[in-house]
């Protein structure tokens, strides 16, 4: 399930609560990182990692052709959707959605989609240990086996290999409600024992080398016992030697509903001071990811619903750390993305019994988004909805994406 989905009606993009930072110059705050550089531990701990940004794992949406997307338009590291424990140790789709370029070789992958975060979500510790060696492992054992390691096997890694994966991310931020009455993702903000139980286990079952981050949420709840719980999750991880934690700036029971807490999301960075944090939370155009860098202190921020139909964002921020103004994509550009996004996602989904129609269906959901950077955007958004396959894509760019300044055809 979608942790968005799971969430009802998530609010419309409102800013982050933020008192005293209504004059934080967004574009200087950008100049200055594009001076000194990033925190010296990003790319130390994965390289290329040169922008204090990146974008988070969408839920239904950050498959490897949007990944490749954001990453030609200057996002430096990508994370997976949350992939349940059980579903990669099962050998379902949601292994085979890690890292299609390992399973069908006419789909885009390998360098094109480095460095990339795989992210794990699961009520076990022995399963999510499991699923994190099959992940860094890539599969390279039987199926079997990887379930007998959940069982109660040697949790070691064998395969030694270079691994698809630059790092592992934990999810402990996703506000599903509990199934079959286990904890996972946000919930395990209310139960901190397993949850440090499960970040002991998958960093016991990895060697050093290969980087743990976390994704959490600030608290469970607004009440003092749950920040208290965030906290020694929060510092169980540091110790345990996780690299960084992404924390978003909501509670687990708000889910997307309600503004995010930047404020609150500043207290925990003034708290502990000389850790590595990512900010998370109402990003919703490049001049925020600069705003919560100045007003909170995090090292970088994670991109999630604010980059689904706009890769520009990442353009836009190098732009400002460079010192010049982000500006909009033209029409052009536009059209140029929306047919590159359409192509990479055919292949993606080659493996499909009609791949052509899967990706129009799956691709209606991004082109809603894409729409809104257009002049004309509530008439080409309703045009897209009613996109079944590549020839009604193509009719809708002929129409709407010509090079004149309206975007009609000539």
């Amino acid at each position: 399930m979608s942790c968005e989905t799971a969430s009802r009606n998530a609010t419309e993009p409102t800013p982050g609560v933020a008192p005293g930072g209504e004059g934080l110059d967004a574009r200087a705050i950008a100049a200055e990182i594009g001076r000194t550089g990033v925190h010296p531990l990003l790319p130390a701990t994965i390289p290329g990692m040169d922008a204090p940004f990146y974008q988070a794992g969408l839920a239904g949406y950050s498959d490897a052709a949007m990944r490749i997307i954001a990453r030609r338009h200057g996002c430096p590291l990508c994370v997976t959707e949350a992939l349940l424990d059980r579903t990669l140790l099962a050998g379902g789709r949601g292994f085979a959605k890690a890292d299609l370029g390992e399973l069908h070789d006419n789909v885009p992958g390998g360098e094109d989609d480095h460095p990339l975060v795989g992210q794990i979500m699961g009520s076990d510790p022995g399963e999510m240990a499991a699923a994190a060696i099959k992940m860094v492992e890539q599969g390279a054992r039987r199926p079997k086996e990887y379930r007998k390691l959940a069982e109660g096997g040697e949790l070691a890694i064998e395969h030694t290999s270079e691994s698809s994966f630059q790092a592992i991310d934990i999810n402990l931020a996703c506000p599903v409600k509990k199934i079959a009455k286990k904890a996972r993702g946000g919930h395990w903000l209310a139960e901190p024992d397993g949850a440090i139980d499960i970040l002991k286990a998958v960093r016991d079952a990895l060697p050093e080398s290969m980087p743990l981050t976390l994704k959490i949420r600030r608290s469970f709840d607004d009440t003092p016992e749950m920040a208290r719980n965030f906290m020694r999750i929060f510092d169980a991880a540091y110790d345990l030697g996780y690299a960084w934690a992404t924390v978003h700036a909501r509670t687990v029971q708000q889910k997307y509903v309600g503004p995010s807490r930047w404020d609150l999301l500043r207290d925990i960075v003034q708290q502990r001071p000389g850790r590595v944090v990512f900010g998370s939370g109402d990003i919703w155009k490049v001049q925020d990811i600069f705003r919560m860098i100045g007003y909170t202190g995090v090292a970088g921020v994670s991109v999630a619903r604010g980059c689904i139909g706009n890769p520009w964002i990442f353009r836009q921020a190098r732009a400002m750390m460079a010192g010049d103004e982000p500006r909009p994509p033209t029409i052009a550009e536009q059209r140029q993305v929306l047919e590159d996004h359409f192509e990479l996602a055919l292949r993606v989904n080659s493996g499909m019994r009609d791949p052509e129609h899967h990706t129009g269906k799956t691709m209606r959901k991004f082109a809603i988004r894409f729409a809104q950077h257009h002049p004309a955007g509530d008439e080409v958004r309703k045009r897209f909805i009613g996109v079944k396959g590549l020839e009604d894509w193509r009719g809708v760019l002929g129409e709407w994406y010509a090079t004149d300044s309206l975007g009609k055809s000539t």
